[in-house]
């Protein structure tokens, strides 16, 4: 028997069945997220998502009942806003260098990973590139984002000294472009005509 059952002899047998209608209806959610792997054509709502994370957060071994992390990768925290704030997920992705390894202390965490992975390919998918067959979800901001792209382009071109670049007033992607080893050459935008506004040089790039 499930705990609903026993809770039918604390209330109405009604009410349980309701709530366990509803709860299993959730449950329904996550079935089909694992299962298709695809982005949800109806948004969930916050409960739905925060009720998912916190099933996920108690599979890492730092939420197991009793148990205390001693190692040096043990999952910790000390302040309780933070776990608050992550659901209690402390581990984080991947060992031993690769980042998408499993997490044997972390499973919540690794099944986040390769739902994440699953998801983000369906977004590009959608996004008009369907013969995409794998993807790496990195936890980085631009500029790194930008020079892990320019580092992966120079085994195409391992000549290449220079890259493009249609300036904007945003420096992440500059600084990216010197952190890759390679040289700026930077092109200028043009004012529209009758305007304040700014375009790209399309010519001067070419």
């Amino acid at each position: 028997a499930t705990h609903f059952d026993q809770l039918k002899d604390l209330i109405n047998p009604s009410y349980v069945d309701q709530g366990q209608q509803a709860r299993n209806s959730r449950s329904k959610l996550i079935t089909n997220l694992i299962t298709q792997r695809r982005l949800p054509a109806t948004p969930w709502d916050d409960i739905s998502i925060e009720s998912f994370l916190q099933d996920l957060a108690i599979m890492d071994s730092n939420t197991f009942p009793g148990n205390v992390g001693v190692g040096e990768r043990e999952g910790r925290i000390a302040c309780d806003l933070v776990a608050k704030r992550h659901y209690g997920l402390t581990h984080g992705i991947g060992r031993s260098g690769d980042v998408q390894a499993q997490q044997p202390k972390a499973a919540g965490s690794s099944v986040i990973l390769k739902l994440t992975q699953c998801l983000a390919m369906d977004a590009i998918r959608q996004a008009g590139i369907p013969s995409i067959k794998s993807c790496v979800v990195l936890p980085l901001a631009t500029g790194m984002s930008i020079a892990l792209v320019f580092g992966a382009l120079r085994k195409s071109r391992p000549r290449g000294k220079y890259i493009v670049w249609s300036r904007i007033d945003q420096k992440s992607c500059f600084k990216a472009i010197g952190a890759a080893g390679y040289e700026a050459v930077v092109v200028e935008l043009k004012r529209v005509e009758g305007s304040d506004a700014l375009r790209t040089d399309v010519e001067g790039i070419r």
